[in-house]
C-alpha cells in the first residue's frame, strides 16, 4: 500500500533520466507543475526537442552518471535500459532522493498515478504499479463520465472487479 499525496514541484530539481516516450510524458507532467526539469539523454524524443530548445528543460546530451542526481529533489529512470534505470534508482537511494523506476514497480519509492484535471480539482487513479493500462482506462473513464454525467466509471470499476475475481487463479 502506498500513501497517497500530492507533491508541490515548483522550481524543484527533477532530473529523468531517459530522452523517449515515457521519459517525455513524465516530463510533460513536471513542467505542469513547474518543476525545474534536466534530462539525461544521448538523444530526445521530438518533443523534448522543442522544450529544450524554448529552454523549459536542461539537457545532459550522454549518458548518465551517478553525481546527475546530487542535488535533486526528484528522479525519474525513464530508459530502455534496466541496468541503467536499476543504477538511477540505487544512486537516487544513495542520495536520499526518491526515484520513479519507469520499468519496476518494485523498485519505485514512489507511483505516478493516473490523473484527471477538471477545474481546479485533480482525480488520481491507482493501482499502486501493478496495472498501470487498468489505472489509464479508470481515469478515462471517469472523464467521460465527469464529461456527460453518465455512470461509465462505475461501470468500469465493477466490470473491472469482476475481470480481476475472474482472473484471481490465474
Amino acid at each position: 500500500m502506498h500513501y497517497a499525496a500530492f507533491l508541490n514541484l515548483r522550481n524543484k530539481a527533477c532530473v529523468v533520466v531517459g530522452g523517449g516516450t515515457i521519459a517525455t510524458r513524465k516530463i510533460q507532467k513536471l513542467l505542469q507543475a513547474k518543476a525545474d526539469v534536466t534530462v539525461i539523454s544521448p538523444d530526445v524524443h521530438p518533443n523534448l526537442q522543442g522544450w529544450i530548445a524554448n529552454g523549459l528543460v536542461r539537457h545532459l546530451a550522454r549518458a548518465y552518471q551517478p553525481t546527475d542526481l546530487a542535488h535533486a529533489t526528484l528522479a525519474f529512470a525513464a530508459t530502455d535500459n534496466r541496468a541503467v534505470n536499476a543504477s538511477v534508482a540505487r544512486d537516487a537511494a544513495a542520495y536520499g532522493i526518491w526515484c520513479n523506476v519507469a520499468d519496476d514497480a518494485e523498485a519505485c519509492d514512489f507511483m505516478v498515478p493516473a490523473v484527471h484535471q477538471h477545474g481546479s480539482v485533480q482525480i488520481a487513479i491507482s493501482t499502486s504499479g501493478q496495472s498501470p493500462a487498468l489505472a489509464k482506462r479508470l481515469r478515462e473513464a471517469l472523464e467521460e463520465d465527469l464529461a456527460d454525467g453518465g455512470r461509465r466509471f462505475y461501470d468500469l470499476l465493477t466490470s473491472s472487479r469482476i475481470d480481476d475475481a475472474q482472473h484471481a487463479d490465474d
